[in-house]
């Protein structure tokens, strides 16, 4: 856990201070190609641009949609989930048919075609990526749901006139939450890796400064085919996984304190 959030609290720290860190503007043109020196630390890609200055606003962009689209995911994943659960018959198998209709198209394919039609923005590759995953942790949620609304002590309460409302305020939504953050520790990572994907592949927003769109110029320019790719790939390339492993890690440790509750 110390050594997850160590990773991503450095790099969240590198995003949201990008302008005090970053020396150059990230868009300033400037002389193309040039290796790594004492004024550009990383070098500078085909039209100039300070390549270190894109890797640390790179990391503001690609933390922002991803952490977008797993507050999207997963709120509709703990709505759909929670609900299905709680409410049973007619609700829950209209929410779980639903569920399964997008959880069997495959996930891959589907982000690519949807991002080919709806190319633009940075919010719009976030609501993409959200809305095509969350079926996971509905399901998922769904299972606990029941699972906490059969136990006895909600029985209990349930007998003392105790509403869906207050069982869900009171009782489920406090067990559910350690199961709820792992979740999302982990729409957040398939997030960023679905980001750089896109981004790599230029279905993502090609104005946006993010580590995808720097290995999609990188590759585009021919950088492989010189030794440009020593700083021009590797370094974004590094901290996406870096920030993966981080958040990897996080949910491994939470993964850990909440098996107990995913016991049957």
């Amino acid at each position: 856990m110390f050594v997850g959030m160590t990773i991503v609290f450095a790099i969240t720290l590198i995003a949201l201070f990008a302008d005090l860190i970053a020396p150059f503007d990230p868009r300033a043109i400037g002389v193309p190609f040039q290796r790594p020196n004492d004024v550009h630390i990383l070098g500078t890609n085909d039209i100039g641009n300070d390549i270190f200055s894109e890797l640390v606003y790179g990391a503001r962009y690609s933390i922002l949609t991803g952490f977008v689209a797993m507050c999207i995911s997963s709120v509709i994943g703990v709505l759909i989930g929670t609900v299905s659960g709680m409410f049973g018959g007619n609700v829950d198998s209209v929410l779980m048919k639903l569920t399964s209709f997008v959880y069997t198209i495959p996930y891959l394919p589907l982000l690519i075609v949807l991002s080919m039609f709806m190319r633009g923005s940075l919010m719009t590759t976030a609501l993409i990526i959200g809305f095509i995953s969350w079926p996971e942790m509905a399901r998922v949620l769904r299972a606990q749901t029941i699972k906490i609304m059969n136990s006895e002590y909600v029985s209990v309460i349930k007998i003392m006139g105790a509403g869906k409302v207050y069982l869900f305020r009171k009782h489920v939504f406090r067990e559910l939450l350690p199961l709820i953050a792992h979740r999302a520790v982990y729409r957040f990572r398939t997030a960023i890796i679905a980001e750089s994907s896109l981004s790599f592949l230029g279905l993502a927003a090609s104005t946006v400064k993010s580590w995808g769109t720097m290995l999609f110029f990188a590759q585009a320019r021919n950088a492989f085919l010189t030794d440009a790719w020593l700083w021009w790939v590797i370094p974004p390339g590094l901290l996406i996984f870096a920030l993966s492993l981080g958040l990897t890690l996080i949910a491994y440790s939470l993964e850990s304190k909440i098996d107990p509750r995913l016991e049957g």
